[in-house]
Parts: C-alpha cells; structure tokens; sequence
C-alpha cells in the first residue's frame, strides 16, 4: 500500500517538472519574440528565423568538422579539469594546512580576467588545439577543485577515523572513502566546471583559431550577421541546458541515495 502512494506521489511530481519546464520554455520564447519586435531583427532575430538558421548551419557540409574540432579541444579541456580538480581538491581538502594556503591563490588567480593571460598561453602553447584546451582547463578546474575541497573538509570525522582503525593507504583512503563521500558535491563541482571549461574552449576559438564554433561565431560577429550569432547561441544554450539537467539528476539521485 505505502509502494503505491509513493508512486502516486512522484508522478504528479514529474508531471509537474515537465509542465513547469514546459512554461517556462514559451515564457522565453514569447519574451524573445517581443524584444525581437522592439529591438528590430538586426539586434535580436525571431526564434522561428533563429531555428531556420540553425538548421540551415546543421545541414552545411562544413558544419561536421567545425563540431569536431570544437568538441575534441571541449572534451579534453574538461577531462583534464575533471580529474586534476578532484585529485587536487581531495588533496587540498584532506591537508588542511595546504588548503587554508590554496585556496585564496586560487581565489585571487580566479578573479583575475583570463582574457588578459590569453597573450602569455599563446607564447607558451602557440596558436590551436592546446591553446584552446589550456584556456578551457583555465576555466574549468578552479571550482571543480574549490567544490571538491569544501566535500572533503565537510566530510564527517568518523570516515577517517575508520579508515586510521583499517590502516589504509592514502590511494585506498582516496578511493574507497573520500571519493564515494563526496560524489554529490563533486557533481555539484562539475556542474560548474562543465559550463565554464565549455566557456572558456569557446572564447579561446574566437580569438585564436582557424576552425570550430568559436571561429564560426568570430566570423559571424566580423560580418555582424545576426542570426548566424543567435543560432550558433541557441545550439550552445541547449546543448549546456540539457548536460547541467543531467548532472543534476545525477547529484540529486546520489543525494537521495546518500
């Protein structure tokens, strides 16, 4: 009996998310139509003429290889941010004399706009894919190494002491009890981390690229072509919208779960 009210109360709950989602979408859409009345389509173009463009750069033959080349340098910048964020953050978070010192550099390096250090990548990467992937990795890390950190100190002191009481090694301590307390928080990190590594992979095409979306979008700018910007801007919009709700059925399912 309890199985089934249960399931009578989640349903209407995921009824509920889609209709609000659902709401949410043509609240957006009617707004964009509005300031695109207002504004004129050389600002903001139509959503129905931004769609026809975007399927129009779909449909081009040189669009697959554009793709490529922006998620390959994506892809890498955000496994390097990935996994150098969550080993340096449970190192950090696990010394905690060398956390208290991180954590404002890494603050203060944060704040810093990374558009200035763009000049000092390209002398030490040159021009491509490393620039990209450095530039993205610039992004990214910080926050996945900051949320990882504050897991690990928030962490409750029994897991240590047990892990003392069985004599692990650090790398067993890391894997079998740092990592599986702090999976939630870690996605939360990476929730972040996704979205700005995806920033900053893109910003470093636009200003030192031959290819990818980031060049495709230069280009567009150069030309002031305003639909080619506000499709390539809606592709990227929904292609972070669909990745952070992923993520963050993740979190919540390992939250519950927890």
């Amino acid at each position: 009996m309890s199985t089934i009210v249960v399931a009578h109360t989640v349903k209407p709950r995921h009824t509920r998310r889609w209709l609000d989602g659902v709401v949410l979408i043509v609240v957006l859409a009617v707004l964009w139509q509005v300031l695109s009345e207002l504004l004129g389509p050389d600002a903001i173009t139509t959503p129905w003429r931004t769609l026809e463009r975007a399927v129009h750069i779909v449909s081009d033959p040189d669009f697959p290889a554009s793709l490529y080349v922006t998620a390959f340098a994506f892809g890498s910048a955000f496994l390097i941010s990935a996994i150098g964020g969550v080993c340096l953050g449970m190192l950090l978070g696990a010394r905690k004399l060398a956390g208290d010192v991180m954590e404002p550099l890494m603050m203060g390096f944060y704040s810093i706009p990374k558009v200035t250090l763009y000049p000092v990548v390209l002398l030490a990467f040159g021009l491509g894919l490393w620039a990209k992937i450095v530039f993205g990795v610039m992004h990214g890390i910080v926050p996945i190494t900051i949320f990882t950190m504050n897991a690990v100190r928030n962490m409750p002191p029994i897991y240590t002491r047990a892990a003392r009481t069985y004599r692990l090694s650090p790398f067993a301590f890391a894997r079998h009890v740092l990592l599986p307390a702090c999976v939630p928080e870690v996605v939360a990190g990476l929730r972040i981390g996704f979205s700005l590594t995806l920033l900053g992979t893109l910003i470093g095409e636009m200003f030192a690229s031959q290819s990818g979306i980031g060049h495709m979008l230069m280009i567009a700018m150069n030309r002031s072509e305003t639909s080619t910007i506000m499709a390539l801007a809606l592709m990227l919009f929904v292609f972070a919208t669909l990745v952070n709700l992923l993520l963050l059925a993740w979190q919540r399912h390992l939250t519950h779960s927890t």
